[in-house]
């Protein structure tokens, strides 16, 4: 028998920066439902920013009129939070995974670094001219690497 599914989410909007924020209050909203700390929400929120403001910069390549997709699923003791584009793909994940690695050099390549430290899990999945799909899951209660070196 599966986990039972408290409460989910599914919310679309056009691929403008101010629509970062949006997408970190409702994923809050939904992560709030779970018992967690102040600084397991902010977690969420801030890898909740980094994979949309990398489908928005990176995946649409700022252009303003594409459509970026935040899915929740909540369930007991778990939280699921996929961000979908379908912009131009990456190449090599392996690559893009790395520290420092970005595709832009204005920025300093910490997305996914931040998403790995503050998410239990991670996963990533793209097609080049077709998009990605950043899966990231939050136990709760489970300590992410973040907090266990402090």
């Amino acid at each position: 028998m599966g986990k039972i599914v408290k409460n989910k989410i599914k919310l679309e909007f056009l691929s403008r920066p101010e629509n970062v924020a949006l997408s970190r209050v409702v994923v809050a909203s939904l992560a709030s439902q779970m018992e967690l700390t102040l600084n397991d929400l902010e977690e969420i929120k801030v890898a909740t920013s980094e994979a949309v403001s990398n489908a928005i910069i990176h995946g649409y390549q700022n252009d303003p009129d594409r459509i970026v997709q935040v899915t929740g699923v909540l369930d007991e003791d778990t939280l699921v939070l996929e961000i979908i584009d379908e912009g131009i793909g990456i190449p090599d994940i392996n690559k893009a995974l790395q520290p420092a690695f970005s595709s832009d050099p204005e920025r300093m390549g910490l997305g996914f670094v931040f998403m790995q430290s503050f998410m239990d899990e991670v996963n990533v999945e793209s097609q080049v001219a077709a998009g990605t799909k950043v899966r990231l899951l939050k136990k709760m209660g489970r300590r992410t690497k973040a907090q266990a070196v402090s």
